[in-house]
C-alpha cells in the first residue's frame, strides 16, 4: 500500500485536504487509535498539528500510545465530532503509519512552533487513507475517500 505525507496529500487533493484540516482545526483534542501488544485496539485523546507539510502527533514520554506506535506504527485518527449530533464538517478520519522523530534539529523546530511540555515523543505521519463522511441536503450520506496515487472518490447513498 502506498503512503505519503500531508504535503503530498494537500497537493493531490487541495480542496479535500483543506476541508479535513479545517475539521481538525475546529477542536483541540481528537481520538487516536493504536494497537496494543495483543493486537486489540487502544483509543486515546491527542492533539495534532499540521506544520511544514506534515501531520504531527506529539505525546507524553513513555505514554502507552507512544509505546504502541513504536512497536506497531499503524494508527487511525478521528477528528473530534464536537458537541451534539450535528457533526458540522462531517466525520473525518485519517489512517496511516506514525514514524517517530528522534532528530534533534527537527524536534527543536517543532518545539519552536508548538512549545510542547518536554520531554515528549514526536511522530510524523505517512497517510494511507483519508475519509470524510457527511450528510448532504438532509438526503444523502456522502463518503469521500482519498488514497495515495488515486483521486478523491465520492460515494452518495440515500
Amino acid at each position: 500500500m502506498s503512503r505519503t505525507n500531508w504535503a503530498a496529500f494537500a497537493a493531490a487533493a487541495p480542496e479535500f485536504a483543506g476541508t479535513v484540516e479545517n475539521r481538525f482545526g475546529a477542536f483541540t483534542h481528537h481520538t487516536l487509535a493504536t494497537l496494543r501488544k495483543d493486537g486489540s485496539p487502544r483509543t486515546t485523546g491527542l492533539e495534532v498539528r499540521f506544520l511544514r507539510g506534515e501531520l504531527w502527533l506529539g505525546m507524553m514520554p513513555d505514554s502507552l500510545k507512544a509505546l504502541d506506535l513504536r512497536r506497531d506504527p499503524r494508527f487511525a485518527l478521528q477528528a473530534n465530532p464536537g458537541a451534539g449530533t450535528g457533526m458540522g464538517g462531517g466525520d473525518v478520519r485519517i489512517s496511516g503509519r506514525a514514524i517517530e522523530v528522534t532528530d534533534a534539529e527537527t524536534k527543536a523546530g517543532y518545539v519552536e512552533e508548538v512549545e510542547p511540555p518536554e520531554p515528549f515523543h514526536l511522530f510524523r505521519t505517512e497517510l494511507t487513507e483519508v475519509v470524510r463522511t457527511s450528510v448532504e441536503d438532509d438526503t444523502y450520506l456522502v463518503v469521500e475517500v482519498w488514497r495515495p496515487g488515486a483521486p478523491v472518490r465520492t460515494l452518495r447513498r440515500t
